[in-house]
């Protein structure tokens, strides 16, 4: 069961975590990056991505030594409009950031920018790289590979990562639009959210051996890692409800993050080599376009702007009261989020606990 949940807010939160990054050989100033965006994706609502991630992901990682915490980032290539970047299995978070700005001061000169990164870690919420460029009046496209997870339409091997290929655009009204999706039925952070709650997952989001669907969250996870289950593609399984678009944008974000800058793919990013952890070798790829190349900033936000009312505004399903468009729902989960902060269940507060005293980090308090 979820258990006893408290709710702390940001700024505590994020300190404790620029320190818990700092206690594991990440500089200040990287800390404060990662910190920022994992606290941006508990503001948002997404808590698959957020602190809930700082552990496992991140400091586990580093401990065991797969994951560098002084990221040293290499140019391996540039052209006007592009660059290739080697991570060298550093901080994805903070390798990422300095993509994402490399694209927008690119696309500034010359209208479109992109870049691509090898040999990176997990970075965090996609939609991040994506605000980045709307705060510059800018279109923000993004994705990533990651380790194998999903199975290809009519099989059950976990192949591809959750990959998802994400965009984001700046509208005339209080948010703006950010489609920041896995190409999968869910993925892995969500499972793990379950697991939490001691609750079993719905229908259809994961493949067993046998071709069928399997619930049961924390052998799931387990055979995740195994091989002996495979999350679905968007649409699901087989061919009847299109899961072979959610396979297709899946192995376009992993071409696009492996075969652009000779990176690692598929079954090379499964972070193991014999039995034991070796770094996982993620790629990502970054696209920045200047709106003002092609029209007036103002006249896309007011277009985009009516796009979005109109779609909202359309005749609704029996029963349902409302119709959303991408990024509303993060803005609603800010605005309730913004004077409580972020929840944190049982079995993040005991990872919070552990973080706290493996690294001596007295001088914080919470109440659990």
């Amino acid at each position: 069961m979820e258990g006893k949940v408290h709710w702390i807010d940001f700024k505590t939160l994020e300190d404790f975590m620029v320190d818990v990054f700092i206690g594991v050989g990440v500089v200040e100033e990287d800390a404060r990056v990662c910190a920022d965006i994992l606290i941006t994706s508990d503001k948002r609502g997404i808590d698959s991505h957020g602190i809930g991630r700082l552990k496992p992901i991140y400091v586990d990682r580093i401990r065991q030594g797969i994951m560098n915490p002084v990221t040293k980032i290499d140019i391996v290539r540039e052209g006007p409009t592009t660059m290739v970047l080697d991570a060298n299995n550093g901080m994805g978070l903070v390798a990422s950031k300095y993509a994402m700005n490399k694209a927008i001061e690119k696309a500034k000169s010359y209208g479109m920018g992109m870049v691509a990164v090898r040999n990176s870690s997990h970075y965090g919420i996609a939609g991040y790289y994506s605000l980045m460029a709307i705060e510059r009046g800018m279109i923000g496209i993004t994705g990533t590979n990651a380790r194998p997870s999903i199975a290809p339409t009519f099989g059950v091997e976990n192949m591809l990562g959750t990959n998802p290929l994400t965009f984001g655009m700046p509208t005339d009204e209080d948010f703006p639009f950010v489609l920041d999706c896995a190409s999968s039925v869910s993925q892995r952070g969500k499972i793990e959210v379950y697991e939490r709650e001691g609750k079993e997952i719905p229908e259809g989001w994961v493949i067993g051996e046998d071709g069928q669907s399997r619930t049961d969250t924390s052998k799931i996870l387990e055979d995740l890692v195994k091989g002996g289950a495979a999350l679905t593609p968007l649409g699901g399984i087989g061919e009847d409800q299109a899961g072979y678009k959610g396979y297709g944008y899946a192995t376009v974000v992993e071409i696009l993050s492996a075969a652009l800058q000779g990176g690692a793919f598929l079954k090379a990013l499964s972070g193991m080599d014999q039995g034991r952890p070796v770094a996982h070798r993620l790629g990502h790829f970054f696209i920045a376009i200047d709106i003002e190349a092609f029209i007036g900033l103002d006249d896309f936000k007011r277009t985009t702007g009516q796009i979005l009312r109109d779609l909202r505004a359309s005749k609704k399903a029996p029963g349902q009261d409302r119709i959303y468009t991408a990024g509303e729902k993060e803005h609603l989960a800010w605005l309730y989020r913004k004077d409580r902060g972020v929840p944190v269940n049982e079995a993040l507060q005991r990872d919070i606990i552990d973080l706290k005293e493996s690294l001596k980090l007295d001088k914080y308090s919470f109440p659990f």
